[in-house]
C-alpha cells in the first residue's frame, strides 16, 4: 500500500479539467469533465490513509471514503463502487452537488499545505464508470415481504428510503405531486451542476427494481391520508420544505421580483423541453437584464449562474455578511466570479424601487444599506447591524429572493389536522423511532430536520427506512399464533 498511497507530498491536487468560462456560460451543460481512470487512480492515491479519517467522520451518510480511494488507486474500480455504494444511494449525485469544500474535503488531514484529496471527484467518476460499466443492477430482493410502504415524496428522502425498504423486499409506492421524480434534485438544481439524466437513471433503476410511482398525485387533495394509512402497512412522509422566505421590505410586492425557486424551476423545466409561460413572457427569463440575486446560500448560486447563462446583462448577488460567513460553497462562489457575476458583500435590502412599464409598474432599482458585523449572538455568528447613511440604489429588472426555505402548513396540506408539528412547522416525531404521533407513519429530511443538504436528506431516508423496517417486523413478530406448552 505504502508504494500505491501517500502520494499527497509529491503528487498536487487536481480536479478533472473544467471548462473555460468564456465557453461554459453560454450553456448548461456540466463544467467538469470526466477523470481518465489514470487520473482518478493517481488523485485517489494523494490519500494518506489517515488513522482517524475526519473525511468520514464529517460526512453525513459517514461514507469509507479512505477505502474506497485506496481501491481506485488499485484499479479495483468494480469494489470501490461496492463500496461507495454500501452506504450511498447516490454517490454520482453527491460527487456532484455536495459542498465538499465544507465537508470531506474541507476535513481532510493533509488540507493544509498540499490541499485536499479530490473526494467528490473520485466519488463521481467510480459510480459513472459502474453506469457505463453495467454494474448498476435492479434490485432483486432475496425474499418478497407481504408489507407495503407509502412514501409521500419523491425527492432524494423518499428515494433513499425507497431503495432501502425495496432491498429489504417490502413493496413500495411512491406519492408525489409533481409530474416528475426527483424533486428539487428535477426541478432546482441546474443542468451544470448535475444533468437530469443522472437523475432520470436513478428513477429507471427504481422503476426496474418494482418500485412504483403515482405521480401529479397530491395528498390531501388526491388521495387522504387515511387512505394512506389504511392501503399500506407504513407511511414515510418526506416531502421536503418549499415554502419561500419573504423579506418585509416596501416594494417587495412589484412586478419582475420572484422567489428563486418559481424561477429555478422555469429554467429547468424549459431545459427538459417544456413551453414554460413564465419564459415565454420573459417573466422569469433574465435574457438582457440587470438581475439582483439576495441571499449567500447554494440556491442563490444556482440563480445567479443560471442568468448568467440566460444571456443577463448583469448579475449582482446581494450577501448581508462577508466571504467568510457566506453559508453556500466557497467552490461555487469561485465558479461564478469566473462566469462573471459580481458579489455585493455586507450588503442588505432595505426597499424595492419601481418604475412605470408598459403593463404597469416594474421593479427598477433595489435600494440597499451597506452593513457593518457587531458582536456574535446566540449562535456564534456575528450580528448583521446597519450603518446609517449608507444608502446605495442598485439597477435592477428581475430580483431574485434566494432566502431559504420553511415548511407549509402540514396538516392542512395532507388534509391530516391530528399530525403533530413543531413551533417550527417541521413534523414532529420521536427521534428515537422517527414515528410521527400517529401509529405506523415516519417522517425524514427536510420536513423534519428543516431545509439541508441533499447528502442529509439520502442520510434521514436511509435511517427511516431502518425504524421502518423495525416496526413492520416487530409487527408481524406480535401477529404471531404463540406455541402452545
Amino acid at each position: 500500500m505504502a508504494e500505491r498511497m501517500l502520494k499527497f507530498v509529491g503528487t498536487p491536487q487536481a480536479m478533472p479539467q473544467k471548462r473555460p468560462a468564456a465557453a461554459r456560460r453560454h450553456d448548461f451543460q456540466e463544467i467538469y469533465s470526466e477523470f481518465a481512470r489514470d487520473k482518478a487512480a493517481e488523485q485517489a492515491a494523494r490519500c494518506s490513509q489517515c488513522g482517524v479519517p475526519f473525511c468520514q467522520v464529517h460526512c453525513p451518510l459517514h461514507n469509507n471514503i479512505p477505502d474506497w480511494l485506496k481501491l481506485t488507486a488499485e484499479g479495483r474500480v468494480d469494489e470501490a463502487y461496492e463500496l461507495s455504494s454500501a452506504t450511498n444511494n447516490f454517490p454520482e449525485i453527491c460527487g456532484r452537488i455536495c459542498p465538499q469544500d465544507r465537508l470531506c474535503e474541507g476535513n481532510c488531514v493533509i488540507e493544509k499545505g498540499f490541499e485536499s484529496v479530490t473526494i467528490g471527484a473520485v466519488e463521481k467518476y467510480i459510480t459513472d464508470t459502474a453506469w457505463e460499466r453495467g454494474w448498476v443492477k435492479p434490485i432483486v430482493p432475496r425474499r418478497e415481504r407481504p408489507e407495503s410502504v407509502g412514501i409521500v415524496g419523491a425527492g432524494p428522502a423518499g428515494l433513499a428510503a425507497a431503495e432501502q425498504l425495496r432491498r429489504k423486499g417490502y413493496q413500495v409506492a411512491i406519492y408525489d405531486r409533481y409530474d416528475r421524480v426527483g424533486g428539487l434534485l428535477i426541478y432546482g438544481i441546474p443542468n451544470f451542476k448535475l444533468e437530469k439524466e443522472i437523475v432520470q437513471r436513478r428513477e429507471k433503476l427504481l422503476r426496474d427494481s418494482k418500485v412504483t410511482f403515482q405521480l401529479n398525485c397530491e395528498v390531501g387533495r388526491d388521495v387522504t391520508m387515511a387512505e394512506l394509512r389504511e392501503r399500506h402497512d407504513a407511511v414515510l412522509i418526506a416531502t421536503g420544505v418549499y415554502k419561500a422566505r419573504d423579506i418585509a421590505a416596501p416594494g417587495v410586492g412589484l412586478p419582475g421580483i420572484a422567489p428563486a425557486l418559481d424561477y429555478l424551476t422555469a429554467s429547468n423545466r424549459a431545459g427538459l423541453g417544456e413551453t414554460v409561460r413564465e419564459i415565454e413572457s420573459g417573466m422569469l427569463d433574465a435574457k438582457g437584464k440587470n438581475v439582483v440575486v439576495i441571499g449567500g446560500g447554494d440556491t442563490a448560486m444556482d440563480c445567479v449562474r443560471t442568468a448568467v447563462r440566460q444571456g443577463a446583462k448583469s448579475v449582482k448577488c446581494l450577501y448581508r455578511r462577508d466571504r467568510a460567513n457566506m453559508p453556500g460553497s466557497q467552490r461555487e462562489v469561485k465558479h461564478a466570479e469566473e462566469e462573471g457575476v459580481e458579489f455585493v458583500w455586507l450588503s442588505a435590502p432595505q426597499a424595492f424601487l419601481g418604475k412605470k412599464a408598459a403593463k404597469g409598474q416594474q421593479v427598477s432599482h433595489v435600494r440597499t444599506v451597506r452593513i457593518h458585523l457587531g458582536m456574535p449572538d446566540a449562535t456564534g455568528r456575528q450580528t448583521p447591524q446597519e450603518i446609517p447613511d449608507s444608502h446605495v440604489n442598485i439597477e435592477a429588472d428581475l430580483v431574485l429572493k434566494a432566502l431559504g426555505f420553511d415548511p407549509e402548513d402540514l396538516p392542512a396540506m395532507l388534509a391530516a389536522p391530528e399530525l403533530g408539528v413543531t413551533g417550527w412547522g417541521t413534523v414532529q416525531i420521536d427521534w428515537k423511532s422517527m414515528m410521527t404521533n400517529l401509529d405506523g407513519v415516519f417522517a425524514a429530511g427536510d420536513i423534519v430536520r428543516g431545509a439541508s443538504l441533499v447528502v442529509w436528506a439520502v442520510r434521514d431516508g436511509r435511517d427511516a427506512a431502518e425504524r421502518i423496517h423495525g416496526y413492520l417486523t416487530a409487527k408481524a413478530a406480535a401477529a404471531l399464533p404463540v406455541a402452545a406448552e
